[in-house]
């Protein structure tokens, strides 16, 4: 197997998510800036990883499998952080509704690939914008605080409530675009 540039900044944020866990459960006052900069690190890798690929035409069948993989580890295992330090039912529900939607779809994808019909789940626009508005939201939820008087949390948990939002919107469109497949299956 060859490693692209790509592929080894996927497997890099693979590598920051026990980072993440560990910077955010260290006592210390800025463990939770800490924990949103690693965390926002990831979401620029993931970005960049993305940009090289394109532009340098560095695509591999194994970046392609481990990409998605990175992406919802990250999200995942953050939005367990959240919720195990801020565990009110509206984070449980709106983090419930992005990992079960992640698996869902991941399932899904596998299941049509099998089919031989994986091209009709593939990632729409919409689902970029849901994946930008999750990685901000829960950047906002990681940061906590307040600063210079701006409700970071209120607005981070407001941002993650339009993203679960985004993500019931985006797995239905997936699941419309699979459903003929799925009723001859």
């Amino acid at each position: 197997m060859n490693l692209t540039l790509p592929t080894m900044l996927t497997l890099f944020r693979i590598v920051l998510v026990p980072v993440l866990v560990l910077v955010f459960y260290w006592q210390h006052p800025w463990s939770n800036i800490l924990a949103c900069a690693v965390f926002v690190l990831g979401a620029l890798t993931d970005w960049l990883d993305g940009w090289i690929a394109r532009r340098y035409d560095m695509y591999s069948a194994f970046g392609a499998f481990l990409d998605p993989v990175a992406d919802k580890l990250a999200v995942a295992f953050a939005l367990f952080l959240v919720t195990q330090k801020h565990h009110t039912a509206w984070i449980a529900i709106l983090s419930a509704i992005i990992v079960g939607r992640e698996i869902t779809i991941s399932a899904l994808r596998e299941w049509m690939a099998q089919m031989g019909a994986h091209g009709l789940v593939k990632v729409a626009a919409l689902g970029k914008i849901k994946t930008i508005v999750q990685m901000v939201a829960i950047s906002f939820v990681l940061f906590y605080e307040d600063l210079f008087g701006i409700p970071v949390f209120r607005i981070g948990e407001w941002l993650l409530a339009i993203a679960a939002a985004l993500t019931l919107w985006s797995g239905f469109d997936y699941m419309r675009a699979a459903w003929p497949t799925m009723r001859k299956g």
